[in-house]
């Protein structure tokens, strides 16, 4: 498996714990807790709508993001403590993809040329590599990398930390580029995980 945030997952989960617990006494729903990591990725996009006008928004995007990585490990958590349905299942799957549409794609409208074409690109590789990642009939979810959930949303943090900070355009079409190279690369290593399976 290529080398990926997914393996540090165990322990951000512990350190999750207390607010796990805190939201478990308080009978709060897993679908709750993925209906509001929607709702970070969904802020993080308006926060990048926003920064056509003012730059300085993009300053928000790392956090909101962080927000949404959270939610994503908190409401699989819960999952697993109390009843975990069918449902609950498909929706923590369709708002993972909606996710990264809502908070990604708008970079596209950020950005010009080349660059919103490369974000476009990843987002769209990112979809194909999430269906990978549960396609097929293997039980085990395949979360091989090197451009999983967390590593996109790390990426596309720091992407908007250049614009915000004002680096060169190349620096952002590069490492756009090295995502898209990536993701590519991920829907590769789920697919071979997928034949060994």
């Amino acid at each position: 498996m290529a080398a990926t945030l997914y393996s540090v997952k165990p322990a951000f989960q512990r350190m999750l714990e207390p607010v796990v617990g805190a939201l478990e006494r308080r009978r709060v729903r897993p679908d709750t807790v993925t209906w509001a990591g929607l709702g970070c990725a969904a802020a993080a996009g308006a926060a990048v709508l926003a920064a056509v006008r003012v730059p300085v928004l993009l300053a928000m995007v790392p956090l909101l993001l962080g927000l949404r990585m959270a939610a994503n490990a908190i409401d699989g958590q819960l999952a697993r403590r109390t009843a975990t349905s069918v449902r609950g299942a498909l929706l923590n799957e369709v708002c993972d993809v909606a996710g990264d549409a809502v908070s990604y794609l708008p970079f596209s409208l950020l950005l010009a040329g080349e660059a919103a074409w490369l974000v476009v690109g990843v987002v769209v590789t990112a979809l194909i590599a999430e269906v990978a990642a549960i396609a097929g009939p293997a039980e085990v979810r395949r979360n091989a990398g090197p451009l999983g959930k967390a590593d996109r949303a790390l990426a596309f943090s720091i992407i908007a930390a250049l614009l915000v900070t004002g680096a060169p355009a190349g620096a952002v079409v590069g490492g756009l580029a090295l995502m898209l190279g990536l993701a590519v690369l991920t829907v590769r290593n789920r697919m071979g995980s997928g034949r060994a399976a």
